[in-house]
């Protein structure tokens, strides 16, 4: 159920705010700096947006998984240690992904590139800075037990039980100082437990592990042939909007003049002496050749000045006009054409020829070819290398061309420099994931993934009409950065788990970023759909690839990697293991459960784990004894909405576990047992979080406020007769049960507590007390 104060509408709000406002900085800048602006930059927005939210729910995550018994700034440091690595592994990729990009020789994936870079650096600054502080006042408001909407106080639910519907599910929300432990204020975050305990669970069965990876196979053959099918190029008619008319122009003129569709400019950009015979058969010959290639039409569409110029000095009826010259002479021969020939009926021939300021020298002249029966890119982009191959093997220095040869140049670098630039960033995305996930295993199954989305992009792109092309391969140096967020982050959960049984720890992993990576993916989804309903072939292409990117990495991240990680769980086998860390076969991590909520001590499986008793000393207290944890996947939590076993950070979520350990100085005795196996198993090890206060806040078995000021006295000397005997009990806990009873002693004032436990049994001070007597709970000094 929706609790109200927990709840973080605004900063989703503030998230994509956040988002927006680093876009805004990093374009700034970089006008600033003097790049230019180009009209492929407004989709860098939106991904901005996807790349924001994903790092606002990862934070939102950590922030659910610390303690609300701890303050502020202590809650703020968890949750950066915890999600810290995660987001900074990804803004990495992203920004390095982006730079490799400038490598491209094509000018406009340059310049987006680079202005996505730094609007993925100013959101991550922006996110660690500016989000952080609003997630601090969040954190203020939380505490006051505020409503997350109109920030005011909201009743707990367990206060409200008797008012209307409506009043509960939105007016109420967090917990009953009086009694902090009740199950009505602690529920479990249905969406986080349906990842552990529904889609773990099933993930964890064999036969749905070796659907999963049956089916990947087949997902990776269908885009391996996909990869096969890949067009290359930017088609002309891709560049116009669809509502323009250009559009019906270029589809009417390829369907009805594709049998001559471009005229080939062939120019001689150096001077030449073009009365020379010897160079007037180079010519001719150069054209002789381009003419006789399979794709031009021949000589009867070829534009000559030079073929029309040695007519007209052979015509008869022109020889009047040339008499005086002497055309085997450079200069009579210049002067004829730009005297005579330009002034006759050939004058339309002055847009080939260049001469200097005095027209003694022709700096460049042109001569324009036609094609024949282009039908296709493929055709373009073959004629195009075997012009240029024609050209190249000449000795004039000529130059083919045509104003679409701009896109037809894609054809020729398209593929190349897409393999270069994804193979770049592919090897760099490894080289960041062996940093920052130290286990080679485990940073090789996330390059894996990276390989795999790679190609599941590429080769279903192809069955989606989108072409490889200078737009296509900038979404896919973006998939190099997109497809390692959601890999690195259940990988470094997974590792960071502190359970020994691969099933659990990938149940844990899922538990931890599940919720976030489904999150995430959606609202990246939900940030580019506008783009589809864009009139524009480069949108369009944009969220094509985006959304390919996203479901196949959200897909690998919650299903394929946690299974192939928990099958190679020997490989991954850097996590922290204490000797005596509670392994569990079901269900979720134990956790301290109080004596009045006994009735929710429920188990899946009939069975609990019971450890073993053991005195430890302190500096600061006589004797601590540990409390049983419950094997069961059943059982509230202190706070429902906390994480259920490990972080991302590597750290044990001690503090989020019955009883506040935090303020309870916990030295993490993890000895255990079964109701099979009673046996006293290994030594107690320190839990990474354990803390020692002088100030020690009271844990919530008794409530500080719940207390009268009478009974202070009375609960303090109850409390120190135990101490006195300092009790070392290392019988099992069942046998102490069943042939002693539970532990007591003739304790100095006991006669008036008992009194008081009879009459009111249902105080703060009889809680204590019944719980101190019955062996389940530690203890500890209280500030009486």
């Amino acid at each position: 159920m929706l609790d109200w104060v927990k709840s973080k509408p605004w900063l989703g709000v503030l998230g994509c705010f956040s988002s927006a406002v680093a876009v805004g900085a990093a374009f700034g800048l970089t006008v600033y700096c003097g790049l230019e602006f180009i009209g492929l930059n407004l989709a860098a927005p939106f991904l901005m947006l996807g790349i924001g939210m994903d790092d606002t729910f990862v934070l939102l995550a950590a922030w659910r998984r610390t303690d609300d018994r701890l303050s502020v700034p202590e809650r703020l440091a968890h949750t950066y240690a915890d999600a810290g690595v995660s987001i900074t592994i990804t803004s990495l990729t992203n920004f390095i992904s982006f730079w490799i990009g400038v490598i491209t020789p094509f000018p406009c994936v340059r310049i987006f590139c680079i202005y996505t870079a730094m609007s993925v650096l100013f959101t991550y600054i922006y996110h660690v800075t500016f989000f952080g502080g609003c997630m601090a006042l969040s954190g203020y408001a939380e505490q006051r037990n505020l409503h997350s909407f109109i920030c005011v106080p909201t009743m707990p639910k367990s206060l409200a039980q008797e008012r209307g519907g409506c009043f509960m599910l939105f007016c109420t929300g967090g917990r009953n100082p009086l009694d902090p432990d009740n199950p009505i204020d602690n529920q479990e975050n249905m969406m986080m437990k349906f990842f552990r305990d529904k889609l773990g669970v099933f993930l964890s069965k064999k036969p749905v592990k070796f659907i999963i990876i049956v089916s990947f196979l087949v997902y990776l053959g269908i885009g391996l042939w996909g990869c096969t099918q890949v067009k290359e190029g930017l088609e002309r008619f891709k560049m116009a909007r669809y509502d323009s008319y250009s559009l019906d122009y270029y589809d009417l003129e390829d369907k009805y003049f594709r049998k001559y569709p471009y005229r080939i400019q062939v120019v001689i950009n150096q001077t030449l002496d073009y009365s020379d015979p010897k160079v007037q058969d180079e010519i001719e010959d150069l054209l002789y050749r381009l003419e006789s290639n399979r794709l031009m039409a021949g000589p009867r569409f070829t534009e000559s000045w030079l073929r029309i110029y040695h007519r007209f000095l052979k015509d008869s009826r022109t020889q009047v006009f040339l008499q005086g010259y002497n055309m085997s002479k450079k200069e009579d021969f210049y002067k004829g054409i730009h005297q005579v020939f330009f002034r006759l009926s050939q004058n339309y021939f002055q847009q080939d020829i260049k001469f200097n300021e005095d027209f003694t020298e022709i700096t460049a002249a042109r001569f324009v070819l036609q094609t024949e029966n282009i039908m296709d890119a493929n055709d373009e982009k073959n004629m195009l290398l075997e012009l240029r191959a024609i050209a190249a093997n000449s000795t004039l220095p000529v130059v083919v061309f045509n104003q679409l040869f701009v896109l037809f140049d894609q054809f020729l670098l398209i593929k190349e420099t897409s393999i270069q630039a994804v193979g770049v960033a592919t090897a760099v995305m490894m080289l960041i994931s062996f940093i920052f996930i130290p286990i080679p295993s485990c940073a090789l199954w996330v390059a894996f993934s990276i390989f795999s989305i790679e190609i599941g992009v590429v080769g279903y792109m192809s069955w989606w009409n989108v072409n490889l092309d200078a737009i296509s391969m900038i979404n896919l140096i973006l998939c190099i950065g997109f497809s390692v967020d959601y890999s690195a982050h259940i990988t470094y959960a997974y590792i960071s788990s502190e359970q020994k049984d691969p099933d659990i720890r990938m149940k844990n992993a899922l538990h931890s970023l599940g919720l976030p990576i489904a999150q995430g993916s959606v609202s990246t989804l939900l940030g580019i759909v506008i783009l589809n309903a864009a009139p524009s072939y480069i949108f369009t292409v944009f969220f094509k690839t985006v959304f390919l990117v996203i479901l196949f990495a959200a897909v690998h991240g919650l299903l394929l990697l946690p299974v192939l990680l928990s099958m190679t769980d020997g490989w991954c086998s850097g996590a922290k293991k204490g000797g005596d860390a509670t392994t569990e076969k079901e269900g979720s991590p134990p956790f301290y459960i109080t004596s009045q909520h006994d009735d929710i001590l429920a188990n899946k499986d009939g069975k609990i784990s019971v450890p073993t008793y053991k005195t430890l000393a302190d500096p600061h207290f006589p004797a601590i004894m540990e409390e049983p944890k419950y094997k069961t996947a059943a059982t509230w939590t202190d706070n429902a909405d906390l994480d259920q076993g490990i972080g991302t950070s590597g750290e044990s979520s001690d503090g989020s576990w019955r009883g506040g350990n935090d303020e309870i100085i916990d030295h993490g005795n993890q000895l255990h047992g079964s109701s099979s196996q009673l046996t006293s198993v290994g030594q107690p090890h320190e839990s990474p979080r354990s803390r020692e206060r002088e100030d020690h806040v009271n844990p919530g078995f008794v409530d500080d406020d719940g207390i009268r000021a009478s009974d202070r006295s009375q609960m303090k000397a109850y409390h120190q007769s135990n101490m006195d005997g300092k009790l070392n009990y290392t019988e099992r806990w069942d046998d102490l049960h069943a042939q002693q009873g539970p532990p007591t002693k003739n304790h100095s004032g006991g006669k008036d507590l008992q009194n008081r436990r009879n009459s009111e049994p249902d105080s703060p001070l009889s809680r204590y007390m019944a719980r101190l007597n019955s062996g389940y709970v530690r203890e500890f000094q209280m500030p009486l």
